[in-house]
């Protein structure tokens, strides 16, 4: 029945979720013609008036009615948010309420200070929607909303990430149309939208109209599987007709990826189409290959004129489970995955196209092909590049309740929603089933997932049925059992998140009965993604399906301060409570800039695995449908991080197998060798070009350090408190009153501003934040900065003199570290700092020494690991090469302020300074781990956004022996894995030589 008054009581009743809305149907377009020019939409975006207010007792309804002045409304932009748009405050928290100690409530009361958006749009009818019925579609608004047309009422409508449509055929006036639509901040459906993100409301997708033709495809059921022998299309047609069918017809063509007709039928029409067919030898869809099909449905009067055209992409693909295990056309699928929000740093989650191909490219080009809608269905553009581009989703309903049943951490579902509670089941089905409408035909899609984190039940077990029913072609996924095993019916996988990877091995090593994935994995909050080859190392057993890492990007806020912008996080908009800096996990930042951490995805997550040697390479293709003919590979030898040899090759390893290729490489007689091979993509591509970097392989065949050999005499001066070394073209200064070195002159030029310091701390991370790293490894915080010399020697060497320093440490138990300097005829200074190794101690972050270096020593040219940073539980996908980086480039932006730069297994470095002498620096013994930064240690250990570091003055060198890994199973109590540790009962020792670079 029509409801023609509204009623507030609707906000707080869980049971009224949707008045007047029109039934879910698919998201395909249609037009008037066969030219592809949609005559029968007419966008409303753009510039509406919008007035707030703070809370239901100022409501003022008087803006719905035609007449009213509205002349006092601000303007805002639809589609977009409130809060984006300086009309409500940003608040960001993960699963606390956002009115959490400012209300005692429960559901599903709501806050008192609930904030009223009043929306109006004028408009004229577009000419081509005239004389037919005509719908609105609001394709997101947050969080509950009564729209109005003329001054009556038109509907209500919930859930604010599937689309809402209604009819406004009555109310429609020729002329100017008043639109009102009226936006709460909250309703009942808050309660289980309490998804880790900025609560961000308003219209914030498209809204446009649409007129219907005579007769009209309402909705579309495309069903494209495969038969079980994978070769064999089944292709079904169910459609919905409204409007006038006698003497109309449809005429269906199904065309294949080369546009040749497969398919062809004319029917009279009807009310209900049902329309089948087998194909042979049809081209199945998959990541890999993503064959569209396109189906056109035409709408024809008996004259053969077209009423409606109705073109929808179709992949056929069967997905299953079979022995416990999911395939994708007869193959066991890795879901090499991300979670993602949708977000933009100045937007929101009102994301546009641009940013939906950014996004897409940039998973094609690091290896991802799979995504997890966290935590509600994305805009339907998303999923038609999912289609074309070819990325595996899992769809996941918009439900989330996470703040009902835990808080602080412990599961606590004394008052859960929706549970078992019978008002909340109608809402959590509707929610499934417009996810399922509007989602149903699109190939990416392989999986419904029931939502996020909200415990379990009857009400999500009923949600499970539902899709069951619906759709036999895909199946459920739902995580929340793991906290309720009786309910571990509700979901076709096991999922869990950010379970440990000895855990899940013990899952897969014992009789699993599911397949499993990791629907969160890897946060990769801040400085992150550390072990992650844990985690692929799992897909050797057979039940292990691939994960989605936490997340995509951060969500940061862009936030004005005087006459400079930063990107904000949790609190930052004096928001509270909040979750502060927790929103910043992203595999590229909010602007959009790939974080370094992206390297290391890119590389593990590549289906062919490259393995160079003396010989020749072995490649290992992990993909299921294609060979590596579309690539080339190029082999290189490189000699002391110089390339000697390049060569490229047409290397065909079919798919799920391994093969080696011999080649004829050189092997140079001196130096350190490297044999690397590369994947390039052989012809462009939708998301990348020819040429580009799949993935590499590196092999060190020979590993050479040149050796420190003291030569020529120097000069000695033994003041009362510094021992100079001279030479031609040099001056060595080492004090006895500060511990080291104080000065190291080439030429006259400078290179030292104070003593190098000694290192045993980096600036923590997030995930050492999150593991209570500082706690337990305080003492190592001052061990090197109050440091005190206990002991100084000074010995005549062949061709040198030797200073060393024994330093006493300020630690619960004796320790001392030393320090030797080296100064050679030629001005050489090769250095060697020891740690011996105590027991019973705490592990290092890190051993070394810091530099201050003058600020225009700023440029680094280093042979080790590269280009982006890397750690020594993060390193697999950095290379071994000569690389130059600055020291502000070398500083990635993590929302907080941390460890930064770092890079393994250095051999050498140059400092260099603009038409200056550089300082080169070269390990012996072993290789090092060094960073060159704008700021210190304690400037990022203290610093908590990027902007409170100061402009640079200095150049910091930090040269280590050794430095932790930055973890990445979680950042709220996961540490390191002990195998990337730094045990202090190990002896740590760093050596490098110091010279004029000629």
């Amino acid at each position: 029945m029509h409801v023609t008054k509204p009623k507030l009581s609707w906000l707080e009743d869980p049971t009224v979720f949707a008045v007047n809305r029109l039934a879910a149907h698919s998201d395909h377009e249609f037009y008037s013609a066969k030219t592809g020019k949609n005559s029968l939409k007419q966008s409303l975006n753009g510039t509406w008036r919008v007035h707030l207010e703070p809370d239901i007792a100022s409501q003022k309804l008087d803006f719905i009615r035609p007449d009213f002045d509205f002349g006092r409304f601000d303007y805002i932009q639809v589609p977009g948010h409130l809060q984006t748009q300086g009309f409500d405050e940003h608040k960001y928290v993960n699963t606390q309420y956002p009115w959490d100690g400012h209300e005692e409530l429960r559901p599903p009361k709501l806050p008192k200070k609930n904030k009223i958006a009043s929306y109006i749009k004028t408009f004229e009818l577009d000419h081509a929607l005239k004389d037919k019925p005509v719908h609105i579609s609001f394709q997101g608004v947050a969080t509950a909303f009564y729209v109005w047309l003329n001054g009556h009422f038109i509907g209500y409508s919930e859930d604010s990430f599937t689309p809402s449509d209604f009819d406004l055929t009555p109310y429609l006036v020729e002329g100017q149309n008043h639109l009102a639509v009226e936006v709460f901040k909250y309703s009942s459906a808050s309660w289980i939208e309490d998804q880790d993100f900025w609560r961000l409301n308003g219209i914030f997708r498209d809204v446009f109209l649409y007129a219907l033709p005579k007769a009209h495809l309402a909705d579309i059921h495309v069903t494209a599987n495969l038969a079980s022998d994978y070769e064999t299309g089944i292709f079904e047609l169910k459609a919905t007709v409204t409007g006038q069918t006698t003497d109309n017809f449809l005429h269906a063509r199904l065309l294949d990826p080369d546009k040749r007709v497969v398919f062809e039928t004319k029917v009279p029409l009807n009310q209900m189409i049902d329309l089948s067919q087998e194909l042979s030898q049809v081209a199945p869809w998959s990541a890999e290959l993503p064959n569209l099909y396109t189906l056109e449905l035409t709408l024809e009067d008996k004259d053969g004129a077209v009423v409606e055209f109705v073109p929808e992409k179709v992949g056929f693909r069967r997905f299953e489970i079979k022995d416990g295990l999911m395939l994708l056309n007869g193959k066991r699928i890795i879901f090499k995955g991300v979670n993602r929000h949708e977000f933009d740093p100045k937007l929101g989650r009102a994301i546009t196209k641009e940013d939906m191909l950014w996004d897409i490219k940039f998973m094609k080009r690091h290896n991802i092909n799979a995504v997890r809608t966290s935590h509600y269905p994305n805009q339907t553009l998303w999923y038609r590049l999912c289609d074309e581009y070819g990325i595996y989703l899992i769809d996941e309903a918009n439900l989330e309740s996470h703040g009902s049943w835990q808080k602080l951490g412990a599961c606590e579902p004394s008052w859960n929603i929706p549970g078992n509670l019978p008002e909340w089941e109608p809402t959590c089905i509707d929610r499934a089933n417009s996810m399922f409408e509007r989602d149903k035909n699109h190939p990416s899609v392989l999986i419904w997932s029931l939502g996020n984190e909200s415990y379990a039940g009857t009400d999500i077990a009923a949600m499970g049925d539902y899709l069951r029913h619906k759709d036999p072609t895909r199946v459920v996924h739902y995580e929340g059992v793991t906290w309720n095993r009786e309910f571990d019916y509700i979901t076709d996988i096991e999922s869990r998140m950010y379970a440990k990877p000895h855990e899940i091995e013990e899952y897969l090593q014992n009789e699993p009965k599911k397949p499993y994935i990791s629907c969160e994995y890897m946060h990769a909050m801040g400085n992150s993604v550390g072990g992650l080859e844990l985690y692929t190392k799992l897909e050797k057993y057979p039940h292990y399906q691939g994960g989605f890492i936490w997340d995509y990007i951060d969500q940061a806020l862009y936030q004005k301060l005087g006459d400079t912008t930063r990107l904000a996080y949790g609190g930052d908009f004096n928001d509270r409570p909040s979750d502060y800096e927790f929103c910043g996990d992203g595999l590229v930042f909010a602007d959009r800039t790939i974080s370094p951490k992206a390297q290391e995805v890119k590389h593990l997550y590549a289906d062919i695995k490259i393995e160079p040697d003396e010989t020749g390479v072995t490649l290992t293709n992990d993909g299921l449908f294609t060979n590596s003919a579309d690539s080339y590979f190029t082999a290189r030898v490189l000699q002391d991080g110089k390339v000697v040899f390049e060569k490229d090759y047409q290397l065909i390893v079919l798919p799920q197998e391994s093969k080696h290729f011999d080649l004829e490489l050189p092997l140079p007689k001196t130096g350190e060798v490297i044999y690397e091979v590369q994947q390039h993509l052989a012809k462009d591509t939708a998301w990348a070009k020819a040429g580009f970097e799949i993935n590499f392989g590196q092999t060190v065949s020979r590993y050479a350090l040149p050796e420190f050999k003291a030569q020529g005499t120097p000069k000695v001066a033994m003041g009362d408190v510094n021992i100079g070394i001279s030479g031609k073209n040099f001056e060595v200064l080492l004090s006895k009153d500060k511990g080291g070195l104080v000065s190291l002159k080439y030429s006259g030029q400078e290179f030292i501003t104070r003593t190098p310091q000694l290192l045993f701390w980096r600036p923590m991370t997030d995930n050492d934040r999150g593991c209570g790293h500082g706690f337990e490894r305080a003492m190592w915080l001052g061990a090197g900065k109050f440091a005190k010399v206990v002991d100084l020697q000074v010995a005549s060497k062949e061709h040198a003199v030797e200073v060393s320093y024994t330093y006493e440490l300020p630690l619960p138990k004796q320790a001392t570290v030393q320090v030797t300097y080296l100064v050679d005829g030629t001005g050489k200074v090769n250095v060697s700092a020891k740690y011996p190794g105590y027991p019973d101690l705490p592990s290092l972050p890190t051993f070394g020494l810091e530099f201050k270096l003058p600020a225009k020593y700023d440029s680094m040219t280093y042979y080790g690991r590269g280009p982006a940073e890397n750690y020594l539980d993060r390193k697999l996908g950095a290379r071994l090469g000569t690389f130059t980086t600055t020291a502000k480039d070398s500083v990635a932006s993590y929302l907080v302020p941390q460890e930064t730069g770092n890079h393994c297994d250095v051999r050498t470095l140059v400092l260099t300074a603009d038409k200056e002498l550089g300082l080169k620096i070269s390990a012996t013994k072993h290789a090092f781990s060094a960073s060159l930064l704008p700021y210190s240690t304690m400037m990022l250990e203290e610093a908590l956004h990027q902007d409170e570091l100061p402009p640079m003055r200095f150049a910091w060198l930090r040269l280590m022996a050794e430095q932790m890994g930055v973890g990445g199973d979680d950042s709220w109590g996961a540490p390191v894995h002990e195998a990337y540790w730094l045990k202090a009962d190990k002896p740590l020792e760093l050596n490098f030589t110091l010279e004029p670079l000629n």
